[in-house]
């Protein structure tokens, strides 16, 4: 009947419109990504893809302001880089609010990421992913969508910037590097919504030592003072 026509309109997205649909969101602490992100925000219990040449760069950077929102363990698996500890408590990220989970193949980083998700602790799940079918992102979007929570959890898979062009279930897709006043540029490859001709230009609002080599060289000459520190990251190996 026409009458019920109306009613279905009203509820029907279009591409050409920013997505403002009932999702759960977290700010992303950037004002000016906000206004470009579907809800104004990271989506919860769902996969965001970032793309980028190099790791371990900019990644704290652009999570940090978010990370320090969400209730819950942060669970880091195949970071290539050790996490700053100390800076990112001064900047807010308490020391014991991060698990680290090594794993080097993808099918086991993709399984480590989908045990973390099955956890009520969990407030965010961060994955790095050199190599990652179509399939095997969908699993884990899947997951991500389906976790044991109220609120899923946000779940960020950090991989090459060579992949932009292969298929993705991710929702939102983002591309991101350096511009010239140590600002980040990120462009917005997927969202539900027109796309942007244009990258957007974050201001630096973190220092960029947020992350140390995982080896550390043992230096030539011994210390003068030996200070013995607890260790400050959970690690499963």
């Amino acid at each position: 009947m026409p009458g019920n026509t109306v009613p279905f309109l009203d509820t029907v997205w279009r591409a050409s419109e920013l997505s403002l649909g009932a999702i759960v969101t977290v700010s992303s602490g950037h004002a000016l990504l906000d206004a470009a992100l579907p809800g104004s925000g990271w989506p919860c219990g769902a996969l965001t893809e970032i793309l980028q040449t190099q790791h371990g760069v900019h990644e704290w950077r652009l999570l940090l302001p978010a990370l320090r929102a969400v209730a819950g363990t942060v669970v880091l698996v195949g970071s290539p880089l050790l996490p700053n500890m100390p800076a990112l408590a001064c900047q807010g990220l308490a020391m014991d609010a991060l698990l680290r989970i090594d794993a080097e193949r993808a099918a086991d980083q993709l399984w480590a990421a989908e045990q973390a998700l099955r956890c009520r602790d969990v407030g965010a799940v961060l994955v790095w992913l050199a190599h990652a079918r179509s399939d095997q992102l969908r699993r884990l979007h899947m997951a991500a969508q389906s976790a044991n929570q109220a609120q899923g959890p946000p779940v960020f898979a950090f991989r090459p910037l060579l992949a932009q062009d292969a298929s993705s279930p991710a929702p939102l897709r983002l591309r991101m590097g350096s511009a010239p006043g140590h600002r980040l540029e990120i462009g917005i490859l997927k969202r539900r919504g027109p796309t942007l001709d244009r990258p957007l230009l974050l201001l630096p609002a973190l220092p960029p030592a947020l992350v140390k080599p995982a080896r550390v060289p043992v230096p030539s000459f011994p210390p003068l003072h030996v200070v013995d520190r607890p260790r400050t990251l959970s690690t499963i190996a």
